[in-house]
């Protein structure tokens, strides 16, 4: 039984495929810094020298939210859920570990365990870029780690003689500076699913509506909201994230809506993703049907009222881990089995 009925049950497959048929789902994604996250590499934040606009041909320096550091939250997300209600169990898969190979999270998202078998991800995320210049979307902190009586200077240790060294003791010299990625940075972002079920398209919507933490240090910081502005089903791919980004920071400019180093307003940007993304896909040569803006509403709100209730998570799970099942006995044994063969 159809989970949806906003949207026609012939853009999704009925099962998923072994081999890629030509049927996509764009899920568009403006990601929005609500802290202090880190996207780094070697300790140094990410970043790409790249031209400002499509039409506007400077160059500016901007940072790079890598395809890993989004892909990787939202699988661990969905993973959680699985566990919560049972359809995966700690000790059968654990991430980068022991893929069961069997759930919704290793088929949809992928695996890898060297020569006991493999499956390619279904889920397509590339590099994302700050629309504003990396100079307006950072600041460095100084970091310190103080001692327990809350300061930064420990107590004077007891000499030979019994004396104190020192009345207020050494300061501590556990200091670092770290670049920090500011709040109220926006990141277009479009996440691909290749041959989408009903159940592969919720479980992918619902990870990315629920995932509240990216980069490193995600327990202290990293926060960062995802605000879907539509979903695109195709037979092909659409536009990269730098071109989308791109056409957004001419727009904004055009409509002087680039007040640095004040923060962008949501609204305008939300405005200007829409805009844009409707512009560029009436470049596009591929057959496709939107569901952006006002088109896009309705969808939005079933899928949050579907997954806001344990009846509509747990329906959407079950049907996604059926359906992950189904595959990895109708595949993935055989591969398994093909490679033992092969060794013998």
């Amino acid at each position: 039984m159809a989970l949806l009925k906003t949207v026609n049950s012939q853009l999704f497959q009925a099962e998923i495929p072994y081999k890629p048929m030509g049927k996509y789902a764009h899920f568009l994604t403006i990601r929005i810094t609500e802290s202090y996250p880190l996207f780094q590499t070697d300790g140094e934040l990410n970043k790409a020298r790249v031209r400002a606009g499509i039409k506007d041909k400077n160059t500016i320096s901007r940072l790079s939210m890598f395809k890993r550091k989004q892909s990787t939250p939202e699988r661990l997300v969905g993973r959680e859920l699985l566990r919560k209600y049972e359809l995966m169990k700690p000790e059968e898969c654990e991430y980068n570990v022991a893929f069961a190979m069997d759930n919704p999270d290793c088929i949809i998202y992928g695996f890898a365990i060297g020569d006991s078998g493999s499956e390619k991800s279904k889920v397509v995320v590339d590099t994302a870029f700050s629309i504003t210049a990396f100079d307006e979307s950072h600041e460095t902190f100084t970091l310190n780690a103080p001692y327990e009586n809350g300061t930064m200077a420990a107590k004077g240790e007891k000499k030979s003689d019994g004396k104190l060294d020192g009345e207020i003791g050494t300061v501590t010299a556990r200091l670092n500076q770290q670049d920090h990625i500011r709040p109220q940075v926006f990141f277009p972002s479009i996440v691909t699913l290749k041959d989408p079920t009903e159940a592969s398209f919720l479980y992918v919507f619902n990870n990315i509506l629920r995932t509240r933490h990216y980069g490193a240090q995600t327990t202290r910081t990293g926060r960062v909201r995802n605000e879907l502005i539509g979903v695109v089903f195709a037979d092909g791919e659409i536009t990269s994230n730098l071109r989308w980004t791109q056409a957004i920071y001419d727009q904004m400019k055009a409509n002087n809506a680039l007040n640095s180093p004040d923060p962008l307003d949501e609204d305008e940007v939300i405005t200007a993703a829409k805009n844009t993304i409707e512009a560029l896909m009436s470049e596009e040569f591929i057959v496709h049907t939107d569901f952006i803006g006002d088109a896009f509403e309705p969808l939005l709100n079933e899928v949050k009222k579907l997954t806001a209730s344990e009846t509509g998570i747990t329906s959407i799970l079950q049907k996604a881990d059926a359906e992950a099942k189904a595959y990895a006995n109708k595949h993935i044994s055989k591969k398994k089995t093909a490679a033992r063969a092969g060794k013998e």
